[in-house]
């Protein structure tokens, strides 16, 4: 088995785009966070920053930048929705990620329980009421509590991996 040089480095030594590499080597899921701002506007971004925290009580946890145009209905939302993205919606995806003012033009949404917008046609979805809000650096951390949920067991899940969106080979578990 051949091995890598590990490579140790001082912090402030880092370098940002091989990192950016580096962490690009793990695949993850995409999903689309969304809110309503103060003026009852829907705001999104994508992420794939996602994760489960807890079952008891359900928490889950997305991450927004700084830079973000919709950071500041971020910052003091107290509600947001988690839509998980299908193998085909990659140009929903895209469009979040984009810098587009108006994300949600000629995009469908329906309202969750807390008002926040549910995409439909995605693979799954999840209603969050604000549980923390903490800042990492340049981004914020949302942590939310589930309060309401759905999935579709039959779409396959949209993937991003080193800067591509990828399709996961998911096998029937028959």
């Amino acid at each position: 088995m051949q091995h890598q040089k590990i490579r140790q480095a001082d912090a402030a030594a880092l370098d940002i785009a091989e990192l950016r590499q580096t962490l690009g080597s793990y695949p993850t899921g995409v999903t689309v966070v969304t809110t309503l701002d103060s003026e009852g506007e829907p705001e999104g971004f994508t992420a794939n920053s996602f994760t489960s925290v807890s079952l008891d009580p359900p928490l889950v946890l997305v991450c927004i930048g700084k830079g973000a145009g919709c950071y500041p209905a971020f910052t003091s939302t107290m509600r947001f929705g988690v839509n998980i993205l299908c193998g085909d919606q990659q140009h929903v995806s895209s469009r979040f990620a984009s810098k587009s003012a108006d994300k949600f033009a000629d995009i469908a949404w329906v309202s969750s329980m807390t008002g926040s917008p549910i995409l439909p046609g995605s693979m799954a979805w999840l209603d969050c009421q604000l549980h923390d809000r903490l800042e990492a650096g340049d981004h914020l951390i949302l942590i939310g509590r589930v309060l309401s949920f759905g999935h579709c067991p039959e779409k396959q899940p949209l993937g991003y991996h080193r800067g591509s969106y990828i399709a996961f080979g998911v096998k029937d578990q028959k």
